[in-house]
């Protein structure tokens, strides 16, 4: 073989292997198309075909990736809770106990405002109910491990030694979420239900000591 064929044959070699970071991008970019056409149509009438064809992707593709359409949609999941959490570790977080919920509580009800974070609630709403598949998913891929992440900050020793004794602590995650969120059914019924700006963070504060003065011990 001579030199020229080899090279070309080396050429070819290599065009046809995509560097990681070109599958990644791919990846994060079928992500994106799913979330996307999720919020515009709805989970249940979105089809893997026309997420592979908006994507240009094989629909093998997203079997092999992600097991198929609720895998997909516990990526897309993942990708909302990754630009809010990436860089938070409330396991082994050693601030004060307020400094860590009071910016957890910050960057959770951003999370929960945001129009991409409010529509998908509402499309699970409507649809959980024909469809348990989606319910579960949700479930699985957003509020559990939220919830997850609490339960284990509240039963750190440091931390369980500033609460009151006579507290349930599996009901400590979801006492602080209710207490983040303020009225959910105001979010999902009216688009401009939520203040925004210093009004928002005056009514958080506010929930927040709530919150603080049903759960910390008393000096």
């Amino acid at each position: 073989m001579s030199k020229s064929s080899t090279e070309s044959s080396c050429c070819a070699k290599t065009a046809g292997r995509p560097k990681a970071s070109e599958v990644e991008a791919r990846t994060q970019e079928l992500v994106h198309v799913a979330g996307r056409l999720f919020l515009k149509h709805g989970y249940t009438r979105v089809s893997l075909e026309s997420i592979a064809r908006e994507a240009r992707v094989a629909v093998r593709t997203i079997y092999v990736k992600f097991g198929g359409k609720a895998g997909l949609l516990k990526a897309v999941l993942a990708s909302q809770r990754e630009r809010f959490f990436a860089d938070r570790n409330m396991d082994t977080d050693p601030r004060p106990l307020r400094q860590i919920v009071d910016d957890f509580a910050l960057e959770f009800h951003i999370m929960l405002c945001a129009p991409d974070a409010v529509a998908m609630q509402r499309v699970v709403i409507a649809e959980s109910g024909s469809d348990p598949e989606l319910a579960e998913t949700f479930y699985e891929g957003g509020p559990r491990l939220t919830r997850d992440m609490l339960a284990r900050f509240f039963a750190r020793p440091d931390i369980r030694a500033q609460l009151r004794d006579d507290l349930a602590l599996e009901l400590l995650p979801s006492h602080l979420i209710t207490c983040i969120s303020g009225d959910p059914i105001l979010r999902f019924l009216f688009a401009d239900a939520d203040p925004d700006g210093e009004q928002a963070r005056r009514l958080l504060a506010q929930r927040m000591e709530l919150f603080y003065h049903s759960v910390l011990r008393r000096p």
